[in-house]
């Protein structure tokens, strides 16, 4: 896992996928260093991630007050759990559905759990963080929130875009990539993880990213993207394109046992 610092208020915990034949996809946690410490979504769920260990490279766990749940998929809800142990005084910031779709895996503890609604707001003591919906989204209980202190977006999945490389999915600032990649890639990502988008009242879409223009945020940070500072024309003029953007048909079962051929066969050990 890589660590990245935003200026005074924020710190990234990267991790990435490979998507073969698409790239490498970035998926991020945060900390926002407020006066009651917030970590936003926890990682990974794979065997070999231990997202606490990594947290405490940022934080002592037993400091942070609230975690922001932006949905409740599993590259968001890896370390959870573990976290929840490990922050005996924190609580998880989520919605009525998000509750309701972790309940399927594993109950959270009720006492702890603190439903936010998009409109809505929440003091962590030198700042307020104001819930909204992102433009873009694939589960219905996503929240993303401003910062009203340092002017941070955190949008959950929106403005996603797999890069070319590693090296650039871990990268501390999307403007290492070439503009042209991550425009690309974010309406490819646009197609495979909204695929709605396609069918929509184009004018009722663009209402949705009226509130971003009024934000006008210094930074976005996205879970599958490298921070993004000082993009927002940019990145609002993606969010008005996507409905015209291809829609994405993935590889069939043919392509699939075409792309396995070409892997070279392991050997076994002497």
């Amino acid at each position: 896992m890589r660590f990245h610092r935003i200026g005074r208020d924020v710190s990234v915990l990267n991790d990435q996928l490979p998507v073969p034949g698409v790239g490498f996809l970035a998926v991020n946690a945060f900390v926002l260093h407020a006066a009651e410490p917030v970590v936003v979504d926890t990682g990974l769920g794979l065997p070999d991630r231990n997202f606490v260990e990594s947290l405490g490279s940022i934080v002592d766990p037993k400091d942070v007050r609230w975690i922001w749940l932006t949905h409740p998929d599993r590259d968001h809800t890896g370390g959870i759990f573990a976290l929840l142990d490990a922050a005996p005084h924190a609580r998880i910031v989520t919605t009525f559905v998000g509750a309701g779709i972790m309940s399927t895996e594993r109950p959270l503890p009720l006492d702890r759990v603190y439903l936010l609604n998009p409109g809505q707001s929440l003091d962590v003591g030198d700042r307020k963080l104001t819930g909204f919906r992102p433009p873009l989204f694939d589960n219905p209980a996503t929240v993303g929130f401003y910062d009203d202190r340092s002017g941070v977006c955190f949008s959950s999945d929106c403005f996603g875009s797999p890069m070319p490389t590693s090296d650039l999915a871990g990268a501390p600032d999307v403007r290492e990539a070439p503009d042209d990649a991550v425009r690309n890639g974010q309406l490819l990502w646009a197609a495979i993880d909204s695929p709605w988008v396609h069918n929509v009242d184009r004018a009722k879409y663009l209402e949705t990213v009226k509130p971003l223009r009024s934000m006008a945020p210094t930074a976005f940070l996205s879970t599958h993207l490298p921070p993004a500072v000082g993009q927002h024309t940019e990145f609002l003029d993606m969010l008005a394109a996507a409905p015209e953007a291809d829609p994405f048909v993935g590889p069939d079962q043919r392509a699939m046992e075409e792309l396995l051929a070409s892997f070279e066969p392991v050997t076994a050990a002497s």
